[in-house]
């Protein structure tokens, strides 16, 4: 996969506890959307090829405003196709984009690295560019702010 973007953050938990979260509907549920939003788990087929479908919906007023002002619905559906699966150390996946007003459907790629360290896991999260530099960056918030989300439910 060609990446150009890249997140890093060590957690003070083992993978396989960090793939846990990534990986099942429940663990999914409680930190993978931005803050504003909620996510539901509609389907999982965690098998190479096999499909996340998960509805994000937006929840909080400030979000709400956004997605309306953008022509955006307040829930999307959203589908990432299982890529690579090496349990517990590497998850790849490429999403679909077909949410974005007067743009063609397309995927993009990420990659997510999972390495046991002396304080808990190592987790690198490697990401393609979206179709302009301005949803590129909206991305890579989104997924800093999920990864900060992540972080916190592990320190409960």
């Amino acid at each position: 996969m060609t990446t150009t973007h890249r997140l890093e953050r060590t957690y003070p938990a083992d993978p396989t506890t960090i793939w846990t979260l990534w990986t099942t509907p429940g663990g999914i549920a409680r930190w993978w959307a931005p803050d504003g939003f909620t996510t539901t788990v509609d389907s999982l087929d965690l098998s190479e090829g096999g499909e996340l479908v998960y509805t994000m919906t937006a929840t909080a007023p400030e979000t709400i405003e956004f997605m309306q002002s953008a022509g955006m619905p307040l829930a999307t559906v959203s589908r990432k196709r299982f890529t690579r699966l090496d349990e517990p150390t590497t998850l790849a996946y490429a999403s679909l984009v077909d949410f974005v007003p007067d743009r063609e459907p397309y995927e993009f790629g990420t990659e997510v690295e999972l390495a046991a360290t002396d304080s808990g896991t190592r987790v690198v999260m490697s990401v393609e560019p979206l179709h302009d530099q301005t949803w590129t960056q909206r991305l890579l918030d989104g997924r800093a702010n999920e990864l900060a989300n992540l972080a916190r439910i592990l320190s409960t």
